[in-house]
């Protein structure tokens, strides 16, 4: 596998490829850093996953990416690599998985935002992270890719896209 970080934002960088590795390294998969620092990197990309023979791309969570999910979800497609971005608009643009929070964390910082504002310390405020994940996928890509997705994965998503 592959994954996309930007060194340029060192601290979402390292805690990415740190999470990637360890869930990499339990299932015995080799995993292969790439690095982009903007979006004129990104063309190079694709053919260097294709170059690695890594079966697929797992963007990472860098503002970098997720705000230019459209032109990373046509490069996927283009080039026919797998790839997922933690949004439901990566996968509408032709990418083929989309996991992530939502926007639950963004409402909970909203909340929070209200809270301090009215009075709240914020060392005194819990601790709170999203409990809603999204899945969607991408069947039109799916087959583009030859990937057969599994009724069950299917039946779990919350949308899929034809």
């Amino acid at each position: 596998m592959a994954l996309l970080v930007n060194p340029s934002n060192p601290i979402i960088a390292e805690t990415d490829t740190t999470k990637a590795r360890s869930a990499a390294s339990s299932f015995g998969i080799e995993l292969h850093v790439l690095n982009a620092s903007n979006e004129h990197e990104f063309d190079a990309l694709f053919p260097r996953v294709i170059q690695l023979r890594a079966a697929g791309l797992v963007i990472g969570s860098d503002p970098l990416f997720t705000g230019r999910y459209e032109m990373l979800g046509a490069l996927a497609a283009h080039h026919a690599v797998p790839a997922i971005l933690g949004n439901r608009l990566f996968v509408a643009a032709g990418g083929l998985v989309g996991y992530g929070g939502g926007f639950d964390p963004y409402r909970l910082a909203g909340v929070y935002t209200g809270r301090i504002l009215k009075g709240e310390k914020p060392g005194e405020l819990p601790v709170q992270q999203g409990t809603r994940f999204e899945l969607f996928l991408n069947l039109k890509a799916a087959k583009a890719l030859g990937i057969e997705v599994p009724a069950s994965l299917l039946a779990r998503a919350d949308e899929v896209i034809e």
